[in-house]
This record gives C-alpha cells, sequence and structure tokens, in this order.
C-alpha cells in the first residue's frame, strides 16, 4: 500500500493542518486511536502512520490502536487487526457488552445516543490506562456539518463538535484530525489503497437520524458545492464559545 506521489498532499496536508492549527498532537505524545473497523479510522490510522513516520510534524509521537468488541454477533475484526499489526502495531481489543446493554436490557428506540456515550467513556478510560495523552478520532468535516444541522433540527442548538477539547474526567485531550477531509476524499483513498473494511452488524446501522442528516448536506451541496470550505472557514475563523459543544 502507498500513495502515488502526485496524489500525497492532498491528504497529508488537510491532516497536517488540523493538527497544528489546533495543536492536536505535541512532541511525544501517545496518542491512542479509536479504531471502530470503519472506513474513517483506518483511514485516519494509514494517514497518521505516514505522517508519524515522515515527520511531516517535525517532531516524533507514538499511535496505539484500540478496538472495541460491541458484543455483536457475526463482527469478524480479523482483516482490521491484520491491517494494524501490518503497519508495526500491536491492536489492543478491549471486549465490552455494549449491545446487550443496549439492545437487550435497555431495549433502546434510539439506541445511537446510549450506545455513543458507552463507546466513549470505555475508550477514553482504556487509553488514559495506556498512558495516552490524545484520542483520535475519525471525524471528517462532512460529520462536523451533520452534527451541526442534528443540533439545530432536533435540539435548537446551533453548534458542532470541536477538533480539539481536553476531557477532564478521564485527563486525556480528544483531537479529530481528519476534520478538514471531506468524505469522498476518504471514499477515494479506501478504494484506491484498498483499505480493509469491516462489516457493521448493529441493527441500525443506516437507519438512523443522522443517515437523514447526511442526505440533507448532500442535497445542500450539491446547490452549495463550497459549503465544506465556507464550514471550514467558520471554524478557522469562529472564536464564539457557543460554536462548540463542549459536551460532544
Amino acid at each position: 500500500m502507498g500513495f502515488k506521489k502526485k496524489d500525497n498532499q492532498s491528504y497529508y496536508n488537510p491532516v497536517r493542518r488540523a493538527i497544528l492549527t489546533h495543536g492536536m498532537i505535541e512532541p511525544g505524545d501517545r496518542v491512542a486511536i479509536g479504531m471502530s473497523g470503519g472506513k474513517d479510522s483506518t483511514t485516519l490510522l494509514y494517514l497518521l502512520d505516514r505522517i508519524r513516520r515522515q515527520r511531516r510534524l517535525g517532531f516524533d509521537f507514538e499511535l496505539v490502536p484500540i478496538a472495541l468488541d460491541m458484543g455483536f454477533e457475526g463482527c469478524d475484526i480479523t482483516p482490521m487487526q491484520a491491517f494494524v499489526e501490518q503497519l508495526g502495531y500491536p491492536l489492543e481489543i478491549v471486549p465490552t457488552n455494549i449491545a446487550k446493554v443496549v439492545f437487550d436490557i435497555r431495549e433502546e428506540k434510539s439506541p445511537c445516543s446510549l450506545c455513543a456515550k458507552l463507546r466513549r467513556g470505555i475508550l477514553y478510560n482504556r487509553a488514559h490506562e495506556l498512558g495516552c495523552q490524545k484520542v483520535a478520532l475519525g471525524h471528517h468535516v462532512d460529520d462536523a456539518i451533520e452534527t451541526y444541522y442534528m443540533n439545530f433540527l432536533f435540539h435548537g442548538r446551533m453548534n458542532s463538535f470541536e477538533p480539539k477539547s481536553y476531557l477532564s474526567k478521564t485527563n486525556v485531550t480528544l483531537i479529530r484530525p481528519m476534520i478538514y477531509l471531506e468524505e469522498k476524499q476518504i471514499i477515494r483513498l479506501v478504494k484506491r489503497e484498498e483499505l480493509p473494511v469491516v462489516f457493521n452488524p448493529c441493527p441500525v446501522d443506516k437507519k438512523t437520524k443522522r443517515e437523514e442528516i447526511k442526505n440533507l448536506v448532500t442535497n445542500m451541496a450539491n446547490h452549495y458545492p463550497d459549503i465544506r470550505e465556507k464550514f471550514i472557514m467558520g471554524m478557522e475563523q469562529g472564536t464564539a464559545e457557543d460554536f462548540w459543544n463542549k459536551s460532544l
């Protein structure tokens, strides 16, 4: 696996820009990466690994891939584990009973919120136990826009998640190094580099309110092609505290 030379900068530069603009990674940091097996987290590890090896930040840092075993039947993470090990890292796998709690015990009708809360708590705590100062998630600019409109339409709040936020309960800092990348770029990379994507057995996958908002943003982009660039501009220029939802 490896980039064609001419395509390097279109991926490295936005990630490097996000890291440096928001002070996401510092010299000597031990950075946990939340690995779900999906295209976003796989791409995040792939890019950060190359940025680290090529010293594109000008300093050294460590990567610690962490995956949660959600407890779903029929979920084979072998391809993800092989990919992580191919890059030279051990994959830390944390067993959980999240699927049972959300779907069997709580029988949640809208399970995504509880599931995300449980996943985040377990991931952050394990990262702290492993000596990580930072936890990196694979959110991109489309995720940020969708979150903004979800908060606006469903909760009456006009904000999105932060590129970087300190989590006092677990003493780690959450970072999103791909915040300047578009989802279509990630899809192209995954196809071109043949990065592994694990099948998601969650029964509500692609059936959530976020999927509705994703379609809304796609339709908006058809009429306003620069919506993503404008949102990134707003992130860099916006200093109002109420733009960022610090609970996300």
